[in-house]
């Protein structure tokens, strides 16, 4: 009965409007014109370039694997240091984009890794002023090269450590960016929160609730690229820098209750560029914070199958004395009288930092490929029918060790192999030697020696100390095999 309802009133409208008058849903006369369907790369298009219009899936699943051997310290399982390895679906990603009008854009793109929503993209972009992107919504903020570069482009398997510790990623906000020529490009941008999960949301609604935001970001970027407008040889040289708000989104969840993070304070934390184990070994936090002054530095370059790329990336806290004095005040039974339960830092400034370089080649005839509009590296040309082979190492060092913090710092030495099958397809295998110092403890949960009896301790000082064997070290394989569609 509803169809026969729904189906007189197309009728009607169409009648109203002419027989060739096309309707929505809604019966509202709308525009129409015909597409033409394309495989770019194997993945459909729709578009009709006389009206501007394009539609795509973007869609992505990598499935990785791990294994951990060679372990001194760590965590303790039956008194013996153990490192669990297994198999993960890494990302899952579904992605909606299309240019209508011919200068807007719109992107919708989740994450359903593991069976865990999660909300990547989500913005909106005008593009009608030459050499001028704007940006509106959810989406990376400009800063660090190898955070912004696509998980499928990516050279390692993981983004290197100080690159996901300190690099801001997605966060709601506006970004205006600019290009001149091939050789010049630089951005500037705002933002807000982090908009991803339920969790994330939670604590913004929480902090609302207590009269807090999550603070504003403003974040700038300038890269110079020589020889841009040759495909295959270039160079990058890139600044970066962020004014970050001291209020987190990241505060504990207990129950319905907000546990404590976000009250001007900082927890960084990272894993050694892998993903399969979930163990942070170097972490620290700390509260007080007035607000954070991030800078990267980057320098890149490619030739034919050869490309390098290399950071350095520097996070100063500078502390705010007012509130360090207020969380620091007690009664007289010990008690803080400031609503609040967190480590609180000295006033100095913190100052933490960490690097990486990488290279690699693609051995049979392949050639390197780089985005000038984005700029970063993108995906390779292939050399053969059957597709290339690609070489990669890697170094790369943190330290969360600064004033009276002591979060542990570490060093990772990689070396990679990818097959790049077809436009699709590629599989990676990376092998990894971890060393961490005696600090990067996982915030006392993980023994990080031995002490002068010789049994495993967490204690960096006093009688239970560790006199020997310090820090976390391992090796490990990781895997991955990737279809984009």
């Amino acid at each position: 009965m509803f169809g026969v309802v729904a189906f007189d009133a197309f009728a009607q409208t169409e009648e109203e409007n002419g027989d060739d008058a096309a309707v929505n849903q809604y019966g509202v006369p709308v525009d129409s014109y015909p597409l033409k369907a394309e495989a770019q790369n194997e993945i459909m298009v729709l578009f009709n370039n006389e009206k501007g219009y394009k539609f795509w899936m973007d869609n992505r699943i990598q499935f990785d694997g791990a294994h951990y051997f060679n372990l001194k310290n760590g965590m303790l399982v039956d008194g013996k240091p153990t490192m669990a390895g297994g198999v993960s679906l890494r990302r899952v990603r579904m992605a909606v984009k299309a240019e209508v009008h011919k200068n807007w854009y719109g992107e919708v793109d989740v994450n359903f890794a593991n069976g865990i929503f999660e909300l990547e993209d989500a913005y909106i972009m005008f593009t009608g002023l030459k050499g001028f992107e704007f940006r509106a919504g959810n989406f990376k903020e400009d800063f660090s090269m190898d955070q912004t570069t696509t998980s499928r482009y990516i050279t390692f398997m993981e983004r290197p450590m100080v690159v996901s510790t300190f690099a801001p990623s997605r966060h709601a906000g506006l970004q205006a960016n600019w290009i001149q020529r091939s050789w010049i490009r630089a951005s500037a941008g705002v933002s807000w929160q982090i908009v991803d999960t339920e969790d994330t949301r939670y604590n913004v609604t929480e902090f609302n609730k207590k009269g807090r935001n999550m603070g504003t970001n403003f974040t700038g970027k300038v890269v110079l690229m020589p020889w841009g407008a040759d495909e295959f040889k270039g160079l990058h040289i890139g600044y970066n820098g962020s004014y970050r708000h001291a209020q987190k989104t990241d505060d504990d969840r207990d129950g319905a209750d907000a546990t404590g993070r976000g009250y001007e304070g900082n927890y960084f934390s990272t894993r050694n560029t892998t993903a399969i184990n979930r163990l942070k070994f170097i972490s620290t936090e700390y509260y007080g914070v007035k607000y954070d002054w991030l800078q990267g530095f980057e320098l890149a370059g490619y030739k034919d199958g050869f490309r390098f790329q290399s950071e350095f990336i520097t996070n100063h806290s500078v502390m705010d004395e007012k509130k360090i004095d207020l969380y620091q005040k007690r009664d007289e039974n010990g008690k803080r009288l400031y609503d609040f339960d967190g480590p609180v830092a000295n006033k100095e400034t913190k100052y933490f930092y960490g690097f990486y370089a990488q290279a690699s080649y693609l051995f049979f005839g392949g050639k390197q490929r780089y985005d000038v509009t984005q700029s970063e590296f993108t995906q390779p040309k292939r050399g053969k029918d059957w597709g290339d082979i690609e070489l990669m190492f890697r170094y790369d060092f943190l330290t969360l060790n600064s004033q009276d913090l002591y979060g542990g710092s570490g060093e990772n030495f990689a070396l990679g192999v990818v097959y790049h099958i077809n436009n699709n397809l590629k599989m990676s295998l990376n092998w990894q030697y971890s060393r961490n110092d005696k600090y990067a403890g996982n915030k006392g949960k993980a023994m990080i020696g031995k002490d002068s009896d010789g049994n495993y301790t967490s204690y960096t000082t006093g009688p239970n100390a560790a006199v020997s064997d310090f820090g976390v070290k391992f090796h490990a394989f990781q895997t991955r095999l990737e279809i984009a569609f």
